[in-house]
C-alpha cells in the first residue's frame, strides 16, 4: 500500500525540488527517499525508477517554463515579447537550474508523452515572440533555434557561475537582447 499523502506528483515535486538544490547529477532514488521519509523501494510505488524520475522532472519543468514564458509574452509584440520572454527563462532556469537540466537530450517518447505536451506550448511561447516580426515561414525553424541557443546558453552558463568576466551580467543580458532584436528585425 502506498504512503499515505505520497503519490507521483508529489515524489516527482520533491524530485524536481531536490535536483534544483543538489543538481540533477546528483539525484538519486535514494536521496530523494531520505528527503521524503521513506525507503527507497517505496518510491517504485509512484515511479519506475531514476530514468522515468528523471523524464518526469523534465516535463514538469517544461510544463512550468511554458508557463512561465507563455503569461510574460502575452499581450506583448516584438521586442517587448523578445525581452518578456527572454527575461522569463532565465529567470527560471536560475531558479530551477536541477530541474532545467532534466530537460536537456531528452525526446518525448510519442505524441501523449507528457514532455511533447508540455514542449509543444514553451515552442508556442516563443513562436508567439517571433510573430512580432517578419520572419519568412521558410526561416522559423532557424528563428526559434537561434531564441533557444541565446537564451539557453546565457541562463545555464549564469546558473553554472560561467561567466567571470567584470562587465555586468544584466547589461550583458540586455545586449544579448537587443542584439537579437536587431538580428530579427533584419530578418
Amino acid at each position: 500500500m502506498p504512503r499515505a499523502g505520497l503519490d507521483p506528483a508529489t515524489v516527482v515535486a520533491a524530485g524536481a525540488a531536490l535536483a534544483d538544490e543538489v543538481g540533477l547529477d546528483r539525484l538519486t532514488m535514494g536521496l530523494l527517499a531520505g528527503r521524503l521519509g521513506v525507503r527507497t523501494p517505496s518510491l517504485y510505488k509512484h515511479v519506475a525508477g531514476q530514468d522515468d524520475l528523471n523524464r518526469r522532472i523534465a516535463a514538469l519543468a517544461l510544463s512550468e517554463a511554458a508557463d512561465a514564458v507563455g503569461s510574460a509574452v502575452q499581450g506583448r509584440a516584438g521586442r517587448d515579447a523578445l525581452a518578456a520572454a527572454a527575461r522569463a527563462f532565465r529567470a527560471f532556469v536560475l531558479a530551477h537550474p536541477g530541474r532545467y537540466a532534466a530537460t536537456i537530450g531528452v525526446e518525448p517518447t510519442g505524441p501523449d508523452d507528457p514532455m511533447a505536451a508540455a514542449s509543444r506550448r514553451l515552442l508556442e511561447a516563443f513562436l508567439a515572440v517571433l510573430r512580432g516580426y517578419r520572419i519568412a515561414e521558410a526561416d522559423v525553424d532557424h528563428a526559434l533555434r537561434m531564441l533557444r541557443t541565446l537564451f539557453h546558453g546565457f541562463a545555464t552558463l549564469q546558473a553554472a557561475d560561467g561567466f567571470q568576466w567584470s562587465a555586468d551580467i544584466d547589461e550583458s543580458f540586455a545586449w544579448l537582447i537587443d542584439f537579437a532584436d536587431r538580428g530579427l528585425r533584419a530578418g
